[in-house]
């Protein structure tokens, strides 16, 4: 399958593309930054440099490349735990105009299967954006994947777990490859309760 991947340099991103190349899958991985072009090759992925932002550009990476499927894995979050309640506009415009121009993009492309990145609880004033933004991905038939707090290397929580919904961020990237061939809907990905 090809597999276009905006935000493969992310944290969930740089560790889905290899998963993706091992599974046989030809994978455009999308990142802003021309500087990360070279770790994403040598991590088996075709690189393009575009923004979510820049919706011309973007349905002409997507179209140019012909996807049979596109993930979205875009976020704009802070390198700091104490920064993402400032940041939470530029994540919503992300979950907005971002994912409405992927969208776009991947209809362009005539790719068959979408899947999203989501989160499996609701943030303070945010939940309507991220409402509406799983909304849009199933109004095309798409998958969106709720994925619990992320923990381990690379994430805010690095050292310990934090409250429940969670997932260890690499637990995570292994459960995603086979959301590509899901029936629409929402997929919840998190660490399984204990009692």
């Amino acid at each position: 399958m090809r597999v276009f991947l905006a935000g493969a340099s992310g944290v969930i991103g740089i560790r889905l593309l290899p998963l993706l190349v091992e599974q046989g899958h030809v994978v455009a991985a999308m990142t802003r930054s021309s500087e990360k072009a070279e770790q994403l090759r040598g991590l088996g992925g075709e690189p393009v440099v575009g923004d979510v932002f820049d919706a011309d550009r973007l349905t002409e990476s997507v179209t140019r490349f012909r996807p049979d499927a596109v993930m979205h894995q875009v976020t704009d979050l802070p390198d700091r735990l104490e920064d993402l309640n400032a940041a939470g506009p530029s994540n919503d415009r992300v979950r907005t105009e971002g994912t409405r121009n992927l969208i776009a993009a991947a209809r362009a492309a005539a790719a068959g299967h979408f899947v999203a990145q989501s989160i499996a609880w609701r943030p303070p004033g945010r939940g309507g954006v991220v409402d509406l933004h799983e909304q849009r991905v199933l109004e095309i038939g798409g998958v969106v994947a709720r994925y619990g707090r992320l923990y381990g290397p690379g994430t805010y929580y690095e050292d310990a777990p934090p409250p429940r919904p969670r997932i260890q961020i690499d637990d995570a990237a292994r459960a995603t490859p086979p959301l590509l061939e899901a029936p629409s809907g929402i997929v919840t990905l998190v660490e399984p309760e204990r009692s």
